[in-house]
């Protein structure tokens, strides 16, 4: 109901006050910059959501205390990580794409002002096109969108009415602690390697092992629990321990078996995890068939005009603001379009695929947010579908060569980028409408949020490419997704060859899986055979498989055996401590590019091979052993 007197509007709680925007946008910049670093690493981002809401909470109460002003609210927290999400979920949408322009050889270095249009226009398209369709994904009542994290976030933060977020804060900073730490010894002191890899030939056939020794990989395994983590494991298992094998009888005996099996694993095995990932996106698309046209539906709604009559809960932005924001959006990505290919048919014809595409994938996105949770929508899959999809519009169209594969990547990447931010608006309006918040505040943050997070995506990749031995694309920063996406535009327009043979074997996989999967569906098992964990596993380094596996056994060993109350609350001092763990690193990975830029290089001491795989190894137990007290219920943490 709308507020009747004037009491009402005096006593409302605070929520989009000076002290929330200040804070948002700068963990909106904080996370952007650790996602960026994690997506490249990893080829997958976590939601910021929980951990920026806790931070929120402890530095909006200190604030107060401090300046004695007025007490903070629980909504002025749900604010601050609003916006925190809004960098994390744009920072998925860049580092997806937007690498693949320099692995073509289009740029040689990031263009700040491009990417940051693209990363802009993605995002609030992302944003302005899941607005209207609020009502069905967020408030519906449909029992089958549960947003995992959308309603853990909203219990953090009732939580936070009380002091309990004292416990919670000091599980992500430990956190923090042991990913600053474990980063600074591998990569500036240089006391262990950053990973533990070898590879063998056996009666003609290359077999390879290895882990990276990372806290944010095994935080992740964490993050997404034992069952995903087991199946991305399966994906690295098939793909590594089974197709190179099998591939490895033509590889070249002049290559170390290292470089083969890498090798081998770039030019032809994540091939067929692409083939898996279609099927996937295929699968995920018709399983949201009946979400989409309920959307549909209510775009053409009549909706109440009168603000007097929209309750304060209930009230979006104006649809004026919408449709002007929107033309504005399409209208700068036209230009950008342009300026790419310096065609003005390609440009125009590309706009209205990234229109379609974007308005298509944002209400997958955010219908399958509701499913699963952002951090396992399958945004890979939907991208993949996009540049598929524009790659072949555009051959119909006798568009070719360089100009053919700008075209498409630039609508991958304003169609990422909208796909990533819908479905954290998507989280995050759930979480607002749980705790009371006012949608169009948060939509208004939103936008804020993606507007400075923006801003420094360029530099950061740059930095990155610059500072990392063999840039991002290389083993320490293999960026999967992007040199994908580049493979697949050269195979298109280029003069690369896709291997079809491979991308149709991953196909028949992944329909072999889905049929799996639908058999546990019916047994109602608690372990599910999901086809994109799979998929990713495939076409991600082996050397993230194994921590990430261990990170969910990590998971599974902590909450088994509890209550589902004590599980609960387990589960989420874990995801505490592993989102601190995360930021760590990541935030200390882009600290020393900063120095390396400076001519501060790393200070390795002088450490013998042999002396330092025995560091690594005793580098590994402890950080399993580390993290397994940090996220154990020894320490109780008071979040109900």
């Amino acid at each position: 109901m709308a507020s009747k007197n004037g009491k009402e509007k005096k006593n409302a709680i605070p929520e989009l006050t000076i002290r929330a925007i200040f804070l948002g946008l700068i963990l909106s910049v904080v996370m952007g910059a650790a996602n960026v670093y994690l997506g490249l690493k990893a080829g997958m981002t976590v939601s910021a959501s929980i951990p920026a809401a806790v931070i929120a909470m402890v530095l909006l109460k200190a604030f107060s205390k401090f300046t004695k002003s007025k007490q903070s609210s629980l909504l002025e927290s749900n604010q601050v990580q609003t916006a925190a999400s809004a960098g994390e979920s744009l920072a998925a949408g860049i580092i997806f794409t937007m690498p693949a322009l320099v692995m073509i050889g289009v740029w040689n270095e990031f263009n700040w002002l491009l990417t940051t249009v693209i990363a802009f226009t993605g995002g609030l398209l992302g944003i302005l096109f899941m607005i209207p369709m609020r009502r069905v994904f967020v408030i519906s009542d449909d029992k089958d969108l549960k947003y995992p994290e959308g309603v853990a976030c909203a219990a953090v933060l009732k939580a936070g009415e009380s002091d309990s977020d004292q416990g919670a804060a000091a599980a992500i900073f430990k956190g923090v602690g042991l990913g600053v730490l474990f980063k600074i010894s591998a990569s500036f002191l240089c006391i262990w390697n950053s990973a533990i890899e070898g590879a063998w030939r056996v009666g003609g056939r290359i077999f390879y092992l290895g882990g990276d020794v990372s806290p944010a990989l095994v935080s992740v395994g964490y993050i997404v629990g034992i069952n995903v983590a087991v199946l991305l494991f399966i994906g690295g298992f098939l793909g590594w321990l089974v197709g190179i094998p099998l591939l490895s009888g033509h590889a070249s005996e002049t290559s170390s078996a290292l470089d083969a099996a890498w090798g081998l694993w770039s030019k032809e095995i994540r091939y067929v995890g692409v083939g898996c990932m279609v099927v996937g996106g295929i699968s995920s698309i018709w399983k949201v068939r009946f979400g989409l046209g309920h959307a549909l539906k209510e775009l053409t709604r009549k909706k109440p005009t009168s603000k007097s009559i929209i309750d304060e809960k209930d009230r979006d932005l104006p649809s004026s603001v919408i449709t002007g924001l929107s033309l504005l959006a399409v209208v700068l990505v036209g230009g950008v379009y342009y300026y790419l290919t310096k065609n003005l048919a390609i440009s125009l014809i590309t706009t209205v695929i990234m229109i379609v595409m974007s308005f298509f994938f944002t209400a997958v996105a955010s219908y399958i947010v509701g499913l699963v949770g952002n951090s396992n929508s399958p945004v890979s899959g939907m991208t993949i579908t996009t540049v598929l999809f524009t790659g072949a519009l555009l051959l119909l169209f006798n568009f070719t060569g360089t100009t053919g594969m700008v075209a498409t990547l630039g609508v991958a990447a304003i169609v990422c980028c909208a796909a990533c931010t819908a479905g954290d608006v998507c989280n995050d309006l759930k979480t607002g409408s749980l705790v009371g918040a006012s949608p169009y505040k948060q939509q208004i943050m939103q936008i804020a949020g993606i507007a400075v997070a923006c801003l420094v995506m360029a530099p950061i990749l740059q930095l990155l490419h610059e500072t990392t031995p063999g840039g991002i694309g290389g083993k320490e920063l293999p960026a999967p997704q992007a040199a994908l996406f580049a493979n697949l535009a050269r195979g298109f327009f280029g003069d690369g060859e896709l291997p079809w043979n491979l991308v149709r074997i991953g196909a028949l996989l992944g329909i072999i899986i889905l049929g799996v999967d639908k058999f546990l569906e019916r047994k109602k098992a608690t372990f599910r055979a999901h086809i994109m964990p799979i998929a990713v596993g495939m076409y991600l380094p082996f050397l993230l498989a194994t921590p990430i596996l261990i990170g969910g056994i990590l998971n599974f060993l902590v909450t088994k055996g509890l209550n589902a109350k004590d599980a609960e609350k387990s589960a989420r001092k874990g995801v505490l401590a592993a989102s601190g763990t995360i930021a760590g690193e990541s935030l200390t990975g882009v600290l020393l590019a900063i120095l390396i830029k400076c001519g501060i290089d790393n200070a390795g001491l002088d450490i013998s091979a042999a002396a330092k795989n025995i560091t690594t190894i005793i580098a590994a137990i402890c950080l399993v052993g580390v993290l397994r007290l940090l996220t154990s219920q020894k320490e109780k943490l008071t979040i109900q």
